[in-house]
């Protein structure tokens, strides 16, 4: 009887996972990839120059996607990529000392690359993304302040196919000198610090 019993417990036990099993698939695929779209994507930077005034630059290139799970705002494997020659300050002497190697070294490190596998939602369309940086050959911890501004069909798509798009606001900084970049920092003649300004939209695949 005592045996009996068992079985009858084991066989339920593997019933309750089976069916945690196939609860939790369609939870999983609830999570959609999305593509930065390269025609509307911005990242910019600030650098203090001397005290007088910060420079705003931005680079050119850049792709990038993720996943997320708009009904549990649940966002997952985050990748950017930016193409360090495509620094653009406005000011062309500027942008060769800054693809050279004081700063970015673009011949070396022609990728600046920003990694997160998770989130922390702070509001109702608000996020904090911590994950890492690459730059220079260095990884450090980056933190996002992100705002999740709207998700909907563009009214921009072509009369078959009206895409999903999903806008976003990203803020955060870091300090140069911990990836090694330490040109001007001792004298104060460029700034350490680097606010970043991230915003683009992404087409839901």
């Amino acid at each position: 009887m005592r045996a009996r019993n068992l079985s009858t417990a084991l066989l339920w036990a593997a019933l309750a996972g089976s069916g945690q099993l196939l609860m939790s698939a369609p939870a999983q695929a609830q999570a959609t990839r999305y593509e930065l779209d390269p025609d509307h994507i911005t990242v910019a930077f600030l650098v203090d120059h001397v005290g007088y005034a910060k420079v705003l630059g931005l680079f050119r290139s850049a792709r990038g996607s993720y996943r997320f799970d708009e009904a549990g705002a649940a966002l997952s494997e985050v990748r950017i990529e930016v193409e360090t020659a495509s620094v653009f300050t406005n000011q062309r002497k500027r942008d060769d000392h800054l693809k050279g190697p004081d700063f970015l070294n673009s011949g070396e490190f022609p990728k600046m690359v920003f990694t997160a596998s998770s989130a922390k939602r702070t509001g109702d369309r608000t996020f904090e993304i911590g994950g890492q940086l690459e730059l220079l050959g260095k990884s450090q911890p980056l933190t996002l302040q992100a705002t999740w501004n709207k998700s909907a069909e563009s009214p921009l798509g072509g009369p078959l196919r009206k895409p999903y798009v999903m806008g976003v606001s990203a803020r955060g900084s870091f300090k140069r000198s911990a990836y090694g970049m330490t040109y001007a920092v001792s004298n104060g003649w460029v700034g350490d610090e680097v606010p970043l300004i991230i915003e683009f939209e992404a087409v839901r695949q």
